[in-house]
């Protein structure tokens, strides 16, 4: 089977959910958020390692020292580069990047992404957009867009190493910032991004009533 490293990034204020500390942190029942995220990748054998970018002090004040499959990695100013220092340290052909406060993604979601990791070199889950969305200027609705194109992308998002590697690399030559990671991929490459559906308990915990 294919073995991959994950680059779990945990290295955000949290300010929009109001703690007064990272919101990986949080234990919501006696585990942390951050725990739980990589509880999945920890159980799968063909993940080799696990890179959590974080505040290094906080993780081994809260957690304790990295062990197993674990390595930390220094938080950069902006989740681009804590990507990047993340990256630095991956040592498979294949990288996967996840959200410190994506706690629910399933062994099945896993499964999936990295079945398709194996055809293609780059890998984004996304679910369809439940809302109409509608382009505001001015306090005023300009534009109602079709809901059928519209998808969420989520984590992890799954890529050859070298290719975001190189993408990240170019990025940083441009000062570039981009949204996500397969922003980089769009930008920089022409390789083309396969959509793997995604799953609507995958959240992302961003306001307190993610909690």
């Amino acid at each position: 089977m294919m073995k991959y490293d994950a680059v779990i990034v945990a290295a955000g204020s949290g300010s929009r959910m109001g703690l007064g500390y990272n919101k990986v942190y949080y234990r919501p029942d006696g585990e942390t958020v951050l725990e739980k995220t990589v509880h999945v990748f920890d159980q799968d054998d063909d993940c080799a390692h696990i890179i959590i970018v974080t505040n290094t002090a906080d993780y081994r004040e809260i957690i304790g020292e990295a062990a197993g499959k674990i390595i930390l990695a220094e938080g950069g100013s902006t989740r681009q580069q804590s990507v990047a220092n993340g990256l630095a340290l991956v040592k498979e052909a294949y990288v996967m990047v996840h959200d410190g406060a994506r706690p629910y993604l399933s062994e099945d979601l896993l499964q999936r992404l990295k079945q398709a990791l194996q055809e293609d070199d780059a890998v984004c889950p996304m679910i369809p957009v439940k809302d109409t969305i509608k382009i505001v200027r001015n306090g005023y609705i300009q534009e109602t867009i079709p809901r059928s194109l519209l998808y969420a992308a989520q984590t992890p998002q799954c890529f050859c190493t070298k290719l975001l590697c190189a993408c990240m690399e170019k990025a940083r030559r441009d000062g570039y910032t981009g949204t996500d990671d397969c922003d980089l991929v769009e930008h920089f490459s022409d390789i083309k991004i396969r959509v793997v559906e995604g799953e609507y308990r995958n959240i992302k915990l961003t306001t307190p009533e993610d909690l």
